[in-house]
């Protein structure tokens, strides 16, 4: 089990800020979403983005992608948030429980920074926790993820929120809806903003989501709720207060994603996909997540990453060695995605994606 303080290299995402890389403007600014509607009001729905062809059109060219296993577990990693430094939140470890044959395989958290060598892994884990994941962070040396005192897999684990400063002084976050909590207890953190507001989402007694806000100077949460959904789930945030995630649509009875950007709610849904998840979003509201195209021969969801931005609309991107099994999970200002594929040795390997422009 690996603790919260890490003698073995003393380095905070904080003291990356320091290294001088120079951050490019956005290509597009600050874009007004499009369709949209307050969320605070009753009535229909917001409508759709802009309707395009089922199979949006590939973007995998204009990336140069490079997997990215931490060596304790080759097997399986998840890179979950990057910031406009390069420094990467992610973890190792399926989170199955021990077997008659296998010992159990937990989560262990890490942030990973530039030049992404395996010495420039660094333990982040909650302390005694049994397991953790990194699942965002900041440009400002704040960190948010999960906790679990136990690992029997299965969906059989409580999970707690958490936050850090500078890869120290862990916090416990935990949000109870008015309906209270399920069992096991679900609550999880998964993006943070330079302004200190963290997002995540709760798990009811009856297996629904609640998204939240929770302002970490303040300690302050704010439900998310969309009208006419059960289950809402806030997943990144960005510098604007601009929230990513997903809900449950009573349109068309489907997972799609969402933009709430001051009080307008844009839904995200691939034309054709029986899911679409928005995972993260930057400055510039330009959105990534993942979207299903139907199962393979064995049964298996199909999953491709995506971009989204208001004047562009979706675009594919699946890394070259996991056709039909990406996930994009994170995007920062300089245009990078993070994530992570299924290959064909079964492994879920950590992706990153650079775009041919990127200055670093």
């Amino acid at each position: 089990m690996h603790l919260a303080h890490v003698t073995e290299r003393d380095r905070s995402i904080a003291d990356a800020s320091k290294r001088g890389v120079r951050r490019r403007r956005s290509r597009w600014g600050r874009v007004a979403l499009a369709t949209t509607m307050s969320a605070l009001s009753a009535g229909a729905l917001a409508g759709q983005a802009a309707a395009q062809p089922a199979n949006p059109p590939s973007a995998a060219n204009h990336y140069q992608f490079r997997t990215l296993d931490n060596r304790r577990d080759l097997t399986f990693n998840q890179l979950l948030g990057i910031n406009k430094y390069g420094v990467i939140a992610g973890y190792f470890g399926s989170g199955a429980g021990a077997t008659a044959t296998s010992p159990a395989h937990p989560n262990k958290g890490y942030v990973l920074f530039p030049r992404y060598r395996q010495w420039d892994y660094l333990n982040q884990n909650f302390p005694h926790s049994v397991q953790t994941q990194v699942t965002g962070l900041n440009d400002r040396g704040v960190t948010v993820g999960f906790w679990s005192d136990s690992v029997k897999g299965g969906g059989m684990d409580a999970n707690f929120g958490w936050v850090a400063f500078n890869g120290h002084h862990f916090r416990n976050v935990n949000f109870t809806p008015m309906q209270g909590l399920g069992t096991p207890a679900i609550n999880q953190l998964l993006g943070v903003n330079d302004r200190d507001i963290a997002v995540g989402f709760a798990t009811d007694a009856d297996g629904n989501n609640h998204g939240y806000t929770y302002n970490i100077r303040t300690n302050e949460f704010n439900e998310i709720t969309i009208p006419g959904s059960s289950s809402v789930t806030a997943a990144a945030i960005n510098r604007w207060g601009d929230v990513a995630g997903s809900y449950a649509n009573p349109a068309d009875k489907m997972t799609d994603g969402f933009v709430l950007a001051d009080g307008n709610l844009t839904t995200l849904a691939v034309p054709g996909a029986t899911m679409t998840q928005a995972l993260g979003i930057n400055d510039s509201d330009e959105v990534v997540g993942v979207y299903q195209d139907g199962v393979d021969a064995n049964n298996n969801p199909i999953l491709h990453g995506f971009t989204w931005t208001p004047l562009h609309g979706f675009k594919t991107v699946d890394d070259p060695n996991g056709i039909g099994t990406t996930t994009i999970n994170g995007v920062n200002d300089e245009g990078q995605l993070v994530g992570f594929y299924v290959d064909g040795n079964g492994n879920t390997d950590g992706m990153l994606a650079t775009p041919h422009h990127h200055r670093f």
